[in-house]
């Protein structure tokens, strides 16, 4: 058998179009709703239109209905349907109110689930749903935070309180450093900032079919975690966990939304298993408005410590956190994520964090596009803004004097984190040149002198955050329910062709591509060769799966660390065939050759084929390349960037529109600049979002008035401005590629810039703040109040 080499031309930091586009742009997708299996049945939800209630449920009258198979309420599971599941235990003594997947006497969030229909169409089982009688007995609804602290009305009578958990710090460390501030002539800054609830709003919403097979049950779902919920459905279900499998196949988007395991997945699995037919359910967009958790909701008090020349000396941070009715997997701790964090590059001598969370009549929340960091990031990069106009210095300049320099990595912060590698002068400076920083200024200069009606403002947001969701050991000891390791397995086949399997599961951020080009580079083969198998349990059974920018960092890492067992394994088989000893053979560019020596070499697609062939193997050696890998880091990674905001502002009517945006982000190595371009450019549009259009509005009565597409305001493409972007490249230093994670770097960076900006603009009015959304109505008014008028 005669196996023939093709070219390799190394992939590994080339911008390659993505493998996956063809079939996710051509209607060739297979999401969930586009599946069916012979018998399958559809399940439709009935959601609780009151925010907080007394309940009694009768479905009889359902049960008629044409199509009707069955109707299930919380009473027809009992103890069996269990319990929503929560995987962070923050404190000790924090208050873990149990939330059923079904309410059974009481609801408390509009959209919560109470009975399920399960028909023969889904027009059947949504219409009967209407018939379902419900007897709601109306009890206060707690929807203010500050509220909410008072207990005067609680969400949960059960456990006494809306606080979930406290924590404070100290606080002698920052109390000197203010009272040093104070007696030395420096300046103490205190400000007020909201973080308003926004919602992930995938492209695709939440999708379930449930196909149980004898005793197997296969549950296809849109899910960030098919590894994780394959977990948790064993726990919950009690299906045991070796015959259940969990598919993710193609998963439009998920931003956070879709990590959780919720009432259609675990409900799901009963219903089939009752019903010994395949149930499949589809959300609709206000479903999804409803019952996707939410992410940001808190309410910031920032208070800074300065010197007259600048210098930060203390920082002290009090945080109420809105969790919303109930634990989902991460809610309780997405503030304490964020604990870390809001220190970022700045060099400081006292950090005190106090966080209060609470829970609320409201949809829960829990972890969203950054979860935690964009918080922080966003309190102190405002900061940096305030004090740099309380000092009358360029807010260049104030950070400038306070972040981490070059040479003093790697660097304990003030918060406890290690920052491995990283140089924000760099990136800075590449950013200034970019944006035309000291034109634009020039420019404000002389619209403000003219008094022009419309005014420009520059914002500046130098941020870090931490990416690659690990090391297991840290994650245990905050009390995180899950290990961060990844899994990667590598196959050969005989004619050199290369199968990655990861744990690593994708939903749109282009791990076909990138795992190909690691691949390529590692063992010299085409690009075109290498096939990604993810996002089915069966097929890769052991995986910690996609959040937290850590595909790349841990992911990525797992298949670097596979390869290089691969590599060792053909080296034995190379230097059989070539009669030399594996200590003095090289490989590059796919083939083996020995050291020093011109002549004998042998390709790692023919050393493939010799391996499975096995006629010729060295003593003791199996016939097989294939190898595994679990990769646990050492560390969290940081990749950090400079972004630059100028926005025009007409002062007579708050329109607001970005004039010019520049960032230049270090995400560290870079696999493929065409995918990390991507990636940035959808966080910038994320983050902008928040500073300018999205929020998600309740009542007073804890109804979501932003429940369509219609009222919430998701930015389309002629909202945003062309950016301009660059990179520099700081590869970290605790994982093999050096890479640092890039998918939440724009939605973490651009948010605060943008509102910098805005308040920049307006500050010779008198203004410090303006609420996000920052629309053009809140801008008007603050325009108003500043000048005196009613607004």
């Amino acid at each position: 058998m005669t196996v023939t080499d093709k070219e390799y031309e190394s992939a590994f930091g080339q911008p390659l179009r993505r493998k996956e586009d063809a079939h996710l742009i051509t209607g060739q997708t297979r999401w969930v709703d586009n599946l069916s299996a012979p018998g399958m049945l559809y399940a439709a939800y009935l959601r609780s239109p009151m925010a907080h209630a007394k309940i009694r449920v009768n479905t009889e009258p359902a049960k008629s209905y044409p199509g009707v198979v069955a109707v299930y309420s919380a009473a027809d599971f009992g103890e069996a349907q269990a319990v929503i599941p929560d995987a962070w235990t923050v404190h000790p003594e924090m208050k873990k109110p149990v939330m059923t997947p079904l309410a059974t006497d009481e609801v408390r969030y509009v959209g919560e689930p109470i009975a399920v229909v399960v028909a023969e169409t889904r027009y059947q089982a949504a219409d009967a749903l209407e018939a379902i009688d419900v007897d709601y007995e109306p009890l206060t609804a707690v929807v203010d935070l500050e509220e909410a602290v008072k207990d005067e009305a609680l969400v949960h009578s059960s456990i006494g309180t809306n606080t979930c958990f406290y924590i404070e710090s100290p606080g002698e460390d920052y109390q000197a450093a203010k009272a040093r501030a104070e007696s030395e002539g420096g300046v103490v800054i205190s400000r007020r900032f909201r973080q308003q609830r926004l919602l992930p709003t995938p492209m695709e919403p939440r999708a379930v079919l449930v196909v149980p097979t004898m005793d197997d049950v296969t549950v296809y779902a849109a899910t960030q975690i098919p590894h994780v919920l394959r977990l948790l459905l064993a726990m919950l279900t009690g299906q045991p966990e070796h015959k259940l499998r969990v598919v993710a196949p193609d998963v439009g988007g998920g931003f956070g939304g879709k990590i959780n395991c919720l009432t259609e997945e675990i409900i799901g699995v009963h219903l089939a298993r009752r019903l010994g037919r395949p149930v499949k359910w589809t959300e609709s967009r206000s479903e999804n408005f409803l019952q996707m958790h939410h992410g940001r909701a808190q309410i910031q008090d920032i208070e800074i410590a300065a010197t007259r020349e600048g210098k930060l000396l203390g920082l002290k941070v009090d945080l109420i956190a809105d969790l919303g009715a109930g634990l989902r997997l991460f809610t309780a701790g997405v503030p304490m994520f964020g604990a870390a964090m809001f220190n970022a590059i700045y060099k400081m001598d006292a950090y005190q964090f106090n966080c209060r969370t609470v829970f609320t009549n409201l949809t829960p929340t829990d972890a969203y596009r950054g979860a935690g960091r964009p918080e922080a990031t966003y309190a102190i990069e405002r900061m940096m803004d305030e004090l740099a106009a309380e000092l009358g210095m360029d807010p260049i300049e104030v950070r400038r004097k306070n972040w981490i320099e070059h040479h003093e990595f790697p660097y304990t912060t003030i918060s406890g984190s290690v920052y491995d590698s990283g140089n924000y002068e760099a990136a800075t400076d590449r950013a200034v040149e970019l944006f035309d920083y000291d034109a634009l200024r020039a420019e404000q200069k002389a619209r403000r002198e003219r008094g022009d009606r419309k005014q420009i403002g520059i914002g500046v947001s130098t941020f870090t955050e931490a990416c690659g969701l690990a090391p297991s050991r840290v994650m245990g000891q905050l009390g995180v329910g899950a290990g961060g390791w990844e899994r990667a397995e590598i196959r050969v086949t005989l004619t050199g062709k290369i199968q990655v399997v990861s744990g690593s599961t994708p939903h749109g951020q282009g791990h076909w591509t990138a795992w190909s080009q690691l691949v390529s580079d590692k063992l010299g083969v085409p690009f075109e060769d290498v096939e990604l198998l993810a996002g089915d349990t069966a097929t890769g059974p052991q995986g910690m799966d996609t959040y937290g920018s850590r595909s790349l960092v841990v992911g990525g890492s797992a298949i670097v660390k596979a390869c290089d067992k691969v590599i060792e394994k053909a080296k034995r088989v190379a230097a059989h065939t070539l009669e030399a000893n594996p200590d003095d053979l090289e490989f590059a560019n796919g083939v083996f050759t020995v050291k020093g020596s011109p002549g004998p070499q042998i390709s790692f697609v023919e050393v493939a084929a010799a391996t499975q062939l096995a006629h010729n193997l060295p003593d003791g050696m199996e016939p097989s390349l294939n190898s595994a890998y679990t990769f646990d880091p050492v560390n969290l990674s940081y990749p950090h960037g400079t972004h630059l905001c100028a926005v025009e502002i007409d002062t007579e009517t708050g329109w607001t529109e970005i004039y010019r945006y520049a960032c230049v982000d270090d995400v560290g190595t870079v696999v493929n600049p065409m995918i990390v371009e991507g990636q940035i450019h959808g966080g910038l549009v994320q983050g902008i979002a928040q500073a300018l259009f999205e929020e998600a509005v309740y009542d007073d009565a804890g109804n979501l008035i932003t429940g369509t597409l219609v009222d919430y305001l998701v930015p389309s493409a002629a909202d945003v401005p062309s950016f301009l972007t660059d990179r520099t490249e700081t590869p970290s230093t605790d994982n093999p590629i050096g890479a640092k994670g890039v998918g939440e770097a724009g939605c973490i960076a651009s948010t605060p810039a943008v509102v910098n900006a805005i308040v920049d603009a307006l500050r010779p009015l008198g203004i410090n703040d303006v609420q996000m959304p920052c629309t053009p109505e809140r801008v008007w008014r603050a325009i108003q109040s500043a000048k005196g008028g009613a607004a």
